[in-house]
């Protein structure tokens, strides 16, 4: 029997761990990828590791066994969806302050976190009426789609969210609150909830494995979820058992632009979209033409162009 699945496999992943030499970590995981053609981006830091990378089964499995035998990362555990055409053309293994940028280096989510909620057990959960639901991602993801009754912060980056927490604690430390925040894979409401914690504020609860675990379990007929989810790809967006979904990405501001923006004559591929058609002059959307064009081109002859801008 033939397998018809799409033949290339997604790896999302994060854990929080102690690394001591990260540059280290780097060439080897750098080696390890190139060695078996996986394309993506990993990120590393003192904290851990965090990324998302697509190849062949037998080459995920095989860069899995080398992050899993990392100091701390025996229990990592992977989100994993196919695709039929890759959705990363480069390679990015990176050594940052953090593995994802709250700007606290106090908060250690290994030291405490908020309480591990199941997608089959989250709707329960946040329909309770003492439950505050908090989406922990950036405006522009949150404005595709999130879970109804959600609370949205309005942050443009997640080192943003110290200030919204300041600005909120009462609300979020009434007596009787739970709080419940859920992001794309789990990392940034794992390390809000360890931010919570570190404020006093017990009550906390978070998703596991993030809307991509949710709408990978749960069926539309019996979701709570709205919309389209953004993810770091050339997916763009994903919907309910990871199937595409129907955002593109603009190519000049990097934003996702929904089916309606399509539409509109400020969206041009490769070139504009509406948000930011009139913060760009007319040399910069030719430069942007002359781009997308010989990325075209490049596709066609099945090679990368280099001037293309990828994650």
């Amino acid at each position: 029997m033939t397998d018809a699945r799409p033949p290339l496999r997604i790896a999302a992943l994060y854990r929080f761990a102690r690394f001591d030499d990260c540059a280290a970590i780097q060439r080897a995981l750098l080696d390890a990828c190139r060695a078996q053609g996986v394309k993506g981006t990993l990120l590393l830091a003192p904290e851990g590791i965090n990324g998302t990378i697509a190849g062949s089964d037998a080459a995920i499995e095989a860069v899995l066994a080398q992050i899993r035998a990392l100091p701390g990362c025996a229990g990592l555990e992977v989100k994993e969806s196919r695709a039929a055409a890759p959705p990363f053309l480069r390679l990015k293994v990176k050594v940052k302050r953090e593995i994802v940028t709250m700007g606290r280096p106090d908060v250690d989510p290994q030291v405490a976190v908020g309480t591990y909620v199941a997608p089959q057990d989250w709707d329960a959960l946040i329909a309770r009426p003492e439950t505050i639901l908090i989406d922990t991602r950036n405006d522009y993801e949150v404005a595709i789609g999130s879970f109804a009754g959600a609370i949205d912060p309005q942050t443009r980056s997640f080192s943003d969210f110290p200030a919204w927490l300041d600005a909120n604690r009462d609300r979020l430390q009434a007596p009787g609150a739970q709080v419940a925040m859920f992001c794309t894979g789990g990392i940034r409401c794992e390390k809000a909830t360890a931010l919570l914690k570190a404020e006093g504020i017990d009550s906390v609860y978070h998703l596991k494995g993030g809307i991509l675990a949710y709408l990978e379990a749960i069926p539309p007929a019996r979701s709570r979820w709205q919309g389209e989810c953004f993810v770091f790809d050339e997916r763009v967006t994903v919907t309910h058992a990871l199937q595409p979904g129907r955002h593109a990405l603009c190519r000049a501001c990097r934003m996702p632009v929904s089916p309606a923006d399509q539409a509109s004559p400020h969206y041009v591929a490769g070139v504009s979209c509406p948000a930011c058609h009139a913060a760009r002059s007319d040399d910069q959307r030719r430069g942007y033409a002359e781009r997308h064009r010989q990325t075209q081109l490049a596709a066609a002859r099945g090679e990368l162009h280099v001037g293309a801008v990828r994650r």
